[in-house]
């Protein structure tokens, strides 16, 4: 049977638990890369064990940060790529799309957002509000452009909340991509709380705001000027996406964001006061 000819891109960082069942997921493609950002645990040794070639990167603090880093210096085998976290994997329906699209001579799309199968406090959710990231790319037509991003005081080596630019025609898969998180639900809180910090110094800027909005999916963008967004966004997801249909996970999972929403307004108000602005930071 022939290899899809696809190279994965899996972000690392201290992903002993899940490196090992996300490189298994991934052995119908040709070419599997860990880039590991100098985890202190086994993810790099398991990593190769299972196969995978794993290279190291290291941050600057400076632009690019690492997926774009990966789209100018990473060698591979392949110029379609699919990026993935080490708590993701494809589902079946979603490998075989892949394989289908890379092998079509006549595709012109150049990149696909890809549907999000989510799993929150130990349960997949079916419904509610769905995530999607724009993650099989095309090489030489897709970049994560300098946003200026890099100079926020919260920001982190990897491209968050916002997508590449495609030079070119995009679509998106009907397959899913299963975001499987085995860590504890407290991790989950203490990541939002830094991505709210994040998005409050972004909408604080009002050149920032416009800058990053035009590189979020069309989602994101609806979301961004909703007026009173958390019980907006709660409404949304646990009723008019019928999350309420995935039980006790599915209410946990809209007032989690919702709260989330909440903390970026409160956060964001605060540095206005302030008179933030990026310019006097850098």
């Amino acid at each position: 049977m022939h290899k899809i000819p696809v190279s994965v891109l899996i972000q690392t960082k201290n992903e002993e638990p899940s490196i090992e069942k996300c490189v298994a997921a991934l052995s119908d493609f040709d070419e599997v890369i860990v880039v590991d950002s100098n985890s202190s645990d086994r993810t790099a040794e398991l990593a190769r064990a299972c196969g995978a070639q794993v290279i190291n990167f290291t941050w600057d603090g400076k632009f690019p940060q690492k997926k774009q880093w990966q789209l100018q210096h990473a060698q591979t085998r392949h110029p379609w790529i699919l990026f993935l976290d080490a708590d993701e994997y494809p589902s079946p329906e979603l490998i075989a799309e892949i394989a289908a699209i890379v092998s079509n001579p006549s595709e012109h799309r150049v990149a696909f957002d890809i549907p999000i199968s989510y799993y929150f406090a130990g349960r997949e959710l079916k419904h509610g509000h769905q995530v999607v990231k724009r993650t099989l790319l095309k090489r030489g037509y897709n970049e994560y452009k300098d946003t200026g991003l890099v100079k926020l005081p919260v920001i982190t080596e990897l491209e968050v909340h916002y997508q590449p630019e495609a030079n070119g025609d995009v679509g998106r898969t009907e397959g899913l991509l299963a975001h499987h998180d085995l860590d504890p639900v407290r991790t989950w809180f203490d990541r939002h709380n830094k991505y709210s910090d994040w998005e409050a110094y972004i909408h604080a800027d009002p050149v920032m705001t416009r800058t990053v909005r035009a590189f979020k999916s069309d989602q994101g963008q609806r979301f961004d000027v909703v007026p009173f967004k958390p019980l907006a966004f709660w409404l949304y997801s646990y009723v008019v996406r019928r999350g309420f249909l995935d039980g006790r996970a599915g209410f946990d999972y809209a007032v989690a964001l919702a709260g989330y929403y909440w903390q970026i307004g409160l956060k964001t108000r605060e540095l206005k006061r302030s008179g933030w602005r990026l310019a006097d930071y850098v």
